[in-house]
């Protein structure tokens, strides 16, 4: 069995988190989609790493 672990970075304005992801080399892989209390969305980073990406609304 694998194990993962899921990292969460929170964000003032979701859309500019999006565009200095992918400014910065990274992939967005879900979203941004309507999550409880806010919107997320999840990338990769260059070097493979998945993580999430929350904004309260």
């Amino acid at each position: 069995m694998s194990s993962s672990t899921h990292h969460s970075i929170n964000s003032d304005d979701l859309d500019a988190t999006v565009t200095a992801v992918t400014s910065a080399g990274g992939t967005i892989v879900a979203g941004p989609y309507p999550f409880p209390g806010g919107r997320r969305f999840e990338f990769t980073d260059p070097s493979g790493n998945r993580l999430g990406v929350y904004a309260e609304v």
